[in-house]
């Protein structure tokens, strides 16, 4: 099995246009949506809500998975909305992960992922080039960084690229 390249990117402080210019000039070919609630509120980012998402990027030739086994659930959600509230950081502006939201989506979510069905998909996909999607501008504020930190642990060689 070839691994295909890996990148995460995030729609915070992105236009429609951007977005999917960057998916476009990155060649990205599966487009892995890692959120447990596929809608944005407001209108600014309706794009990537679930129906108007699939429906652009079956438009533009690329793959749709959406792979809830690497969705936090709503219980550790709640911890990193908890940590920003008590360090009064508006969601879209957080830049890092709480530790105990760290540690509860490693130990409940990744310990728990098949990882090995996960490639068997990518690879019936003929997947070249896959992207990690949520919404955090941010990586390291998203838990993309855990699922592709993850990734490298067990194939310390690949490049993880964040657009």
């Amino acid at each position: 099995m070839k691994l295909p390249d890996i990148y995460t990117i995030g729609v915070y402080e992105s236009s429609e246009k951007e977005f999917f210019q960057i998916l476009i000039d990155n060649n990205i070919d599966t487009f892995c949506d890692i959120r447990r609630r596929r809608a944005v509120r407001g209108s600014e980012y309706a794009f990537v809500n679930s129906k108007r998402l699939q429906d652009k990027l079956e438009n533009l030739s690329i793959n749709y998975l959406h792979e809830l086994g690497l969705a936090p659930t709503n219980e550790i959600r709640h911890l990193q909305l908890a940590s920003d509230d008590i360090h009064k950081v508006p969601h879209r502006q957080r830049t890092e992960l709480d530790s105990d939201f760290k540690e509860k989506y490693l130990k409940e979510i990744l310990s728990q992922f098949d990882f090995e069905q996960f490639f068997t998909t990518l690879d019936e996909l003929k997947t070249k080039r896959l992207v990690f999607f949520c919404v955090e501008k941010s990586a390291s504020a998203c838990h993309r960084s855990l699922v592709t930190n993850k990734i490298q642990e067990m194939f310390p060689r690949i490049k993880i690229n964040h657009l």
